[in-house]
């Protein structure tokens, strides 16, 4: 278990938890949002979870609404995922991901550096950082879709052995 894993959130159905939750296992966090024009990569997300999940993977997805993108209610939220995209990983409770009030984990996460070495505020919607098990973090950028080759790389080296 890392320090991460030890930050409580809340799934979109009102549990609280933490990562540890899914400790061992690789994850993706994603901050999403259903009306970005990002919106379409919830499929490739979506996909990722199917391929990976039984080797020790997930995609937990962050709705946030920092760049005034994403429905009213956590109900909305669950539905157009669900109706429109399929996605059966782990949604959490809408939080905030940069400024006063940035949620815990998040406050964390930037720290990361991305590939060109720059840490610090969340740049849009879809920003991915993957969780390694060792609590190794790698960072990709909003516009990098999460099929992309450096993005499998880094889940293929993060999986449980």
């Amino acid at each position: 278990m890392t320090d991460l894993d030890t930050i409580p959130v809340t799934t979109l159905d009102g549990r609280d938890t933490t990562l540890a939750e899914w400790d061992g296992k690789a994850k993706l966090v994603v901050n999403v949002a259903s009306r970005c024009g990002l919106a379409p990569q919830y499929e490739k997300l979506e996909a990722l979870q199917k391929e990976y999940a039984d080797r020790g993977f997930t995609v937990i997805g962050f709705p946030s609404n920092q760049f005034l993108q994403e429905l009213g209610d956590n109900e909305k939220i669950a539905e157009y995922c669900s109706a429109t995209w399929g996605v059966t990983f782990p949604m959490m409770d809408k939080v905030k991901v940069n400024g006063r009030n940035r949620h815990p984990l998040y406050q964390e996460l930037v720290k990361t550096a991305d590939a060109n070495g720059k840490a610090g505020n969340v740049k849009w919607n879809f920003e991915k950082f993957l969780i390694a098990p060792d609590g190794t973090v790698h960072r990709f950028r909003p516009t990098t879709e999460p099929d992309a080759p450096e993005v499998i790389a880094a889940i293929e080296e993060s999986l449980p052995a």
